[in-house]
């Protein structure tokens, strides 16, 4: 198993990534330092995340105290799709990892780093078509029909 933690730099599209055999607090850590390395020191960092528990240990808000640039914003429960960086993963998906197979871990971490490195050749940031009222609008007329859906 290998797991790819992936920063999206939501003004030019770049990705900040590693691969990491687990996914614990310490390798969340290490990829913490890796963004803090490629993001200038004067620029203040602000993680969108899912509610992980990796993502709240005290190791981890301990190395936060120390790195006040960076502020961790946590996606509600089920709302995935407000995080810009998962937009990416369909990306790497679709584009990537269903048109493949691969023999060994190492082939496709490899093949995920060449990936990566292609993208952020030519970065492309994702816009948001819709304004907030569009979406909410939408959210309420699904929510509407799921509600009258007689289960």
């Amino acid at each position: 198993m290998t797991d790819l933690f992936a920063a999206l730099d939501v003004a030019t599209g770049k990705i900040i990534s590693q691969t990491k055999r687990r996914h614990r607090a310490a390798e969340f850590k290490a990829f913490l330092q890796e963004i803090d390395l490629q993001v200038p020191a004067e620029l203040d960092v602000h993680l969108v995340l899912d509610n992980s528990s990796t993502h709240k240990t005290p190791a981890i808000h301990t190395w936060l105290l120390r790195h006040p640039r960076f502020h961790l914003r946590f996606t509600p429960t089920s709302s995935s799709w407000l995080n810009l960086v998962e937009r990416w993963f369909a990306e790497l998906t679709c584009k990537l990892l269903q048109r493949s197979a691969h023999r060994s871990l190492q082939a496709l971490e490899q093949d995920l780093r060449l990936w990566i490195a292609s993208w952020n050749d030519d970065p492309r940031p994702f816009v948001w078509r819709k304004t907030a009222d569009e979406i909410l609008e939408s959210l309420g007329r699904y929510c509407e029909r799921i509600s009258d859906s007689g289960h």
